[in-house]
C-alpha cells in the first residue's frame, strides 16, 4: 500500500493544499482563494476545515508547507506575510501538529518551489539549481546535493531585493509581474492604439498576461518592454553566477507564462554580464511544474525526516 504525504501552498491570493504519494505524484488536489479581509486567521480556518476532510481519507505521512514570506524553518515559525495580517510570529508547524498529530515542515514558498523543480522539474540532472520566481514579488532559491541551502535565519536566496544599482532599484521593481503590468501601462498612455493597448483594453491589473500574443503579434512595445525586463533580470542573475555558479538557472511564476521569449531573451542577455569564463551558462530553463512547483516541493519537504 502507497503511503502519502499532504502538501500546503499558502500565498496572499491562493491556498493549495494536495495529496501526493511517495514519488510526489499528485493524487487529490483542493485550491481554495484567500480572502484577505479574513487574515491569517481565515486562512487557518480553511486549512483545517481541508484537513479533516483530507487525513481520513488518506493517512498522510507527514505534512511541507511552502509559505509566502519570510520563515525560520528550523522551528517552523513564520517571521511574517508581507500581504496577510496576522502571521507575524505564528508557530504554524506547532499549530499543525497540535491538529493532526503528524510531522511537520515549514519552509519559504521560493525555496520548497525550487526543490519541487530541482527533484521533479526542470532542474532535474543538474546540481546545484538556482530558482527564481516572477509573480507578484520575485523570490528564489537554491538547491545543492538535492537539498534547501539555507542561511543565516530567517531567509536566503532573496533575489527580488538585489540591487540593480547604488539608488536602491532592485529586482523586484523591474522584473516582478506587478513591475510589468506598470511598464504596459505607461506604453498604452504613451500609444493607445498599439497591439498590447487593443489586447490589454480596460482591464486594469494582470496587463502582464497580455505580453506573450502582443509579441506573437510583432508588437514593438512588447518587444522593448520583454526585452528591458529581461536585461534587468539577467544582470541581477548575473550577480547569482558570479557568486553561485549554478548549473541551471530555473524560471517560475506567473511572468514566466510568457515562454520561450523571455527564457532566451534573459539567457542571451546574461552572457553580456557575466565574466568570460562562465559565459557559455548557465543555462536558462522555464519552470516544468507550472503552478506545482510549491506544492510538489512541499510534498518533498513531507518526506524529510
Amino acid at each position: 500500500m502507497s503511503q502519502h504525504f499532504l502538501g500546503i501552498e499558502i500565498g496572499g491570493t491562493k491556498l493549495l493544499i494536495v495529496v501526493g504519494d511517495e514519488a510526489a505524484r499528485i493524487v487529490e488536489r483542493r485550491r481554495l482563494t484567500v480572502d484577505r479581509a479574513q487574515g491569517a486567521a481565515g486562512i487557518r480556518g480553511q486549512i483545517q476545515a481541508a484537513l479533516l476532510e483530507l487525513i481520513p481519507a488518506f493517512r498522510p505521512e507527514g505534512i511541507g508547507v511552502g509559505f509566502g514570506g519570510p520563515v525560520d524553518w528550523k522551528i517552523g515559525q513564520i517571521c511574517r506575510s508581507h500581504q496577510i495580517e496576522g502571521w507575524a510570529d505564528f508557530k504554524l508547524a506547532d499549530w499543525l501538529r497540535s491538529l493532526v498529530g503528524l510531522p511537520v515542515r515549514v519552509d519559504n514558498d521560493a525555496n520548497t518551489a525550487t526543490l519541487g523543480e530541482a527533484v521533479h522539474g526542470a532542474g532535474v540532472g543538474f546540481n546545484p539549481v538556482f530558482y527564481v520566481t516572477l509573480g507578484s514579488g520575485v523570490g528564489g532559491g537554491l538547491v545543492v546535493d538535492g537539498r534547501i541551502y539555507h542561511g543565516a535565519r530567517p531567509g536566503e536566496g532573496e533575489i527580488g531585493h538585489v540591487r540593480l544599482d547604488r539608488n536602491g532599484t532592485i529586482i523586484e521593481q523591474c522584473c516582478s509581474g506587478w513591475a510589468v503590468d506598470g511598464k504596459i501601462r505607461q506604453l498604452i498612455t504613451a500609444d493607445p492604439h498599439s497591439l498590447l493597448a487593443k489586447l490589454v483594453g480596460e482591464a486594469r491589473g494582470g496587463e502582464a498576461r497580455r505580453l506573450a500574443p502582443a509579441l506573437q503579434g510583432g508588437d514593438a512595445g512588447a518587444a522593448r518592454i520583454l526585452n528591458e525586463t529581461a536585461d534587468d533580470l539577467a544582470f541581477g542573475l548575473s550577480h547569482v553566477v558570479h557568486l553561485l555558479h549554478p548549473e541551471v538557472i530555473v524560471l517560475g511564476g506567473g511572468l514566466a507564462l510568457v515562454g520561450e521569449p523571455l527564457r532566451a531573451a534573459v539567457e542571451n542577455a546574461l552572457c553580456r554580464f557575466t565574466m568570460e569564463a562562465f559565459a557559455h551558462g548557465p543555462p536558462i530553463r522555464l519552470a516544468a511544474l507550472g503552478e506545482d512547483s510549491v506544492p510538489v516541493g512541499a510534498l518533498e519537504l513531507a518526506k524529510i525526516r
